[in-house]
């Protein structure tokens, strides 16, 4: 079985490297909801799914460094997650909301629920 390290020591080279990669994880995201310019194209470009990606690997990433973070360090990672996952919420509503010329042409305001992920 794994034996889980724990840094003692609280390399602050080590804390650095984790908070880029939450900053990397979270930036990603971001760009992947549509709240940032991609670099590549100057554009804001939402992918649901890809965003989804990597709001999975931030979770993955506080189940797997449990009680083995800072406090500081837990905190920027739960505020990211937080951030991340109430995006991407407001974000997949606004994808299943008809535009208006939609609902006028049906001659409705309702609107479908495709698809609804619950985060607990």
């Amino acid at each position: 079985m794994a034996e889980v390290q724990k840094d003692t020591i609280g390399s602050r080279e080590d804390t650095l490297r984790f908070l880029d990669l939450v900053g990397l994880f979270s930036t990603q995201g971001m760009m992947a909801l549509g709240k940032l310019a991609n670099p590549a194209t100057g554009k804001a470009e939402k992918n649901l799914a890809a965003a989804q990606l990597f709001i999975d690997m931030l979770d993955m990433l506080e189940r797997k460094t449990r009680n083995n973070l800072t406090a500081d360090e837990a905190k920027v990672l739960r505020s990211a997650l937080t951030d991340l996952r109430l995006m991407f919420v407001e974000e997949s509503k606004a994808s299943t909301e008809p535009s208006k010329s939609e609902a006028q042409e049906t001659g409705t305001n309702e609107t479908k629920v495709r698809f609804q992920k619950k985060y607990d």
